[in-house]
């Protein structure tokens, strides 16, 4: 896991718990989810189509990628 975010969708909803995590095929983000009582998790709010999914993904992706450089020039600075 490389961090753990949150979104605010037009002003009106807040999703926290987003995690961003670094896969075999790269960064990824996985939806806030809870242990159900079978053991298996299950996310709690999630998009209902691939479309927003990979919306949500892809802006998360980039403002991670900008955060995660603006961290690496400020170690390099001290």
């Amino acid at each position: 896991m490389k961090a753990v975010v949150s979104i605010t969708i037009d002003e009106e909803f807040v999703v926290h718990d987003i995690k961003v995590i670094e896969g075999e095929k790269g960064l990824f983000i996985a939806m806030p989810s809870r242990k159900a009582s079978d053991g298996e998790y299950r996310d709690i709010a999630h998009p209902i189509n691939s479309g927003t999914r990979e919306r949500i993904q892809k802006i998360i992706l980039e403002q991670y990628e900008i955060a995660a450089a603006a961290a690496e020039e400020e170690e390099e600075a001290v």
